[in-house]
């Protein structure tokens, strides 16, 4: 059942495919289906945020009908829909000409968050915005997958801020019926499959949603049949407290393996996306000793066709839970495998916390052949991390690989940027994107036209921030003071930073506000000015955080920084994507070696836009020296902040504001432009999920699909 269809009006015959365009987010990296949409009614497509779903529920019929009787817009149509309902041809794709005679089933990819478009908002950050293009890139290149993850009702915050600037998290439940989801369940009935939770049976249902080729399964527990304690388990992404976030990790883990079952989808390798997902080992272990296999014999088994990743190096980025809170919770689940409470507590024993916590990253390292870290630099750092498991090896002998992340190009290229690139380029070029030689030619462009495309995205930029301080200003959160913060009085002739992400301690915000005074002395020179804009959410129980975060959003505010550092609320995909057209250097401090991989860098480096940051995660293997500006890492010192702060002011007052700054007589920075093409040179060929999804289908999906042989696992 298609709830959002039924307050769709009919449409002309001419038209009437536009609902199944909408409710399949192929659309959503389809320049033609935005255009498509946009042409129907351009002020509405950009009040609902590029949302199709709702314009078509809320559109003046006679804008349809116009749209119809419009020969251009019925032929743009057409090809649209023609394009799209062929999606579930994969003969011509990358996995079906590269492994022809694969015909095995699909890849259950598993995780706690999918960012696949602002109109779902089921995500808090980078994980989900990565698992959102792992989908992706796997219907393009039909690689046979299907997402399950969680369907949180009342998702992630929004944010607001008190008097004094501490955030302020605030949510609501969101209606189905307005977004592209169909329900597989009867809200009334008994679900698709239970998990039992503190010894009672939850029943689950399922909402399915269409990426491209790709399915995602969005498990929910708000069903009438379950417990009212049990119902709101799914409502909200990463709610605090241990208990609930076992609850929600039993329902991913658990609960997905059994409602995949229920739908007759029988994968042939699982990968567990971060630690969140690592029950569904646990669960198949289970299946197959009630089929009959011994203990050893069943993990032998889930561990051939399982692959792992792990996305973080910091502690708190790894869940654990006490044996009270799993005997209490989970029940004897150990019993149903035919174990002692013991022996199931050591699958999740871990070194940094102790016999008595059961960790989820040790459960998925113990039950999954293939495991690796995100980027080179992180895949190390785990090796030494996790190399205890294996007896003491040295690093270089664990094995634990690295798959570098990537971004979909299609989500996070602009369309000016695209439009640019088929000028130069040729059309075709969209066709051959894994190919080096595409990319090289951006570096032959002509200066003039990527300074062109540039300066006009960061003007409708920065109109896109005046338009966020009217709404505000008419809403309830607008103040006067608030205004000005938010980024109305920027000026898009000047040099502008940017730095939005999660405000976690560690990717340190506050780097550049360590002495403000100097910060002062750069964002206000007369002849050279720098603007800043920051953006990004802190955690809702990171205190260290929000007290970071209140320090940049006072600066804001303060009449010192003369309208020149900026504060956007509510970062997620759409803010994101106009901040990569507002800015012109992308800023990435965190403190080495924290950042796994990072890949908000990469989208911005798709936009034409440099990096700035320390050698850490991608930045460790992309940067050369002509794509942007890398911190020198650190000696051994007890303030390692201190070196990084005075390296970054260095080469901002030395080598950043210099390069900008200097122009031909026709006003064009032609060494800035060419830092531009080599950053975009290099995203486009190295650090896109294209060449990450062939990673993992090379390394990991295919060898699990057979059951590999040759395992070394873990003690």
């Amino acid at each position: 059942m298609k709830p959002a269809l039924e307050s769709i009006p009919a449409l002309p015959s001419a038209i009437a495919g536009l609902p199944d365009i909408a409710m399949n987010l192929a659309w959503s990296w389809n320049r033609d289906a935005h255009e498509l949409f946009e042409r129907i009614d351009p002020v509405l497509w950009a009040k609902t945020r590029d949302d199709p779903v709702r314009l078509l529920q809320d559109v003046d019929p006679a804008r349809l009908e116009a749209a119809a009787a419009d020969p251009g817009f019925v032929a743009l149509y057409d090809e649209v829909h023609d394009g799209l309902s062929h999606l579930s041809a994969d003969k011509g794709t990358w996995f079906r000409q590269t492994y022809p005679g694969s015909d095995s089933g699909p890849v259950a990819y598993f995780c706690a968050e999918f960012a696949v478009h602002d109109s779902i908002p089921i995500y808090s950050g980078g994980l989900g915005i990565l698992a959102g293009d792992h989908l992706k890139s796997a219907s393009d290149m039909g690689i046979p997958m299907v997402g399950v993850g969680l369907m949180y009702t009342r998702g992630y915050f929004d944010q607001h801020f008190d008097a004094e600037g501490w955030q302020i998290n605030e949510d609501e439940e969101f209606d189905p019926a307005r977004m592209p989801l169909s329900r597989l369940h009867d809200p009334d009935g008994s679900g698709l499959a239970t998990v039992s939770i503190e010894g009672r049976d939850v029943a689950l249902g399922a909402w399915e949603m269409m990426v491209g080729r790709t399915r995602l399964l969005l498990l929910d527990s708000d069903l009438a049949v379950n417990d009212e304690a049990d119902r709101p388990l799914t409502n909200r992404l990463y709610e605090s407290g241990e208990e609930l976030r076992l609850k929600q990790e039993i329902i991913l883990g658990i609960g997905g393996v059994r409602v995949l079952q229920a739908l007759g989808v029988t994968p042939a390798c699982w990968h567990a996306n971060e630690g969140h997902a690592a029950l569904m080992m646990m669960e198949r272990a289970r299946q197959a000793i009630e089929a009959g296999a011994d203990f050893d014999g069943a993990v032998a088994g889930v561990r051939a066709h399982s692959v792992f990743t792990t996305h973080t190096p910091v502690p708190a980025g790894h869940d654990n839970f006490s044996f009270a809170q799993v005997e209490s919770i989970l029940g004897p689940f150990w019993e149903l495998m035919g174990i002692d409470s013991r022996r199931f507590m050591d699958l999740g024993l871990a070194d940094e916390t102790g016999p008595d916590r059961f960790h989820m990253t040790a459960v998925a390292i113990r039950l999954a052949r293939f495991v690796n870290g995100v980027s080179e630099k992180h895949g190390a750092v785990t090796r030494a991390i996790w190399g205890s498991m294996w007896g003491g090896r040295e690093s270089d002998d664990v094995p634990i690989g690295a798959v570098t992340n990537g971004v979909h190009t299609w989500t996070w290229m602009s369309r000016p940027v695209q439009n640019l690139l088929d000028e130069q380029l040729g059309e075709w070029w969209t066709h051959r994107v894994e190919k080096s030689d595409v990319w090289d030619k951006v570096l032959a462009m002509p200066a003039d036209e990527v300074w062109r495309v540039r300066q006009e995205m960061k003007r409708r930029a920065f109109r896109f921030l005046v338009e966020q301080a009217r709404d505000r200003w008419q809403g309830v959160w607008g103040k006067a003071r608030h205004l000005v913060a938010s980024g109305p009085l920027l000026d898009p002739e000047v040099l502008t930073l940017g730095f939005a992400r999660r405000f976690a301690t560690y990717k340190r915000a506050d780097l550049l506000v360590r002495e403000e005074e100097r910060l002062l002395d750069l964002i206000t020179d007369d002849r050279r000015p720098v603007q800043i804009i920051f953006s990004g959410k802190a955690h809702p129980a990171d205190d260290h955080g929000k007290r970071i975060l209140q320090r940049i959003y006072k600066l804001s505010h303060d009449p010192r920084s003369a309208g020149r550092v900026a504060f956007v609320q509510d970062y997620e995909m759409h803010v994101a994507k106009r901040l990569f057209g507002a800015v012109d250097v992308w800023l990435n401090l965190p403190r080495v070696p924290r950042e796994a991989s990072g890949t908000s860098g990469m989208k911005a480096a798709l936009n034409f836009v440099p990096q700035f940051g320390t050698m850490d995660g991608w930045w460790a293997e992309g940067y050369t020296g002509k794509n942007g500006w890398a911190i020198p890492l650190a000696p051994d010192l007890d303030d390692p902040d201190a070196w990084d702060w005075s390296h970054t002011f260095d080469l901002l007052e030395n080598d950043v504001v210099p390069l900008f700054y200097e122009r031909t007589s026709a006003g064009i920075p032609m060494g800035w432009v060419d830092m531009m093409k080599q950053s975009l040179w290099i995203a486009g060929r190295d650090f896109t999920t294209g060449r990450m999804l062939r990673e993992y289908a090379t390394k990991y999906y295919v060898p699990a699909m057979s059951g590999v042989e040759g395992d070394d696992p873990p003690a």
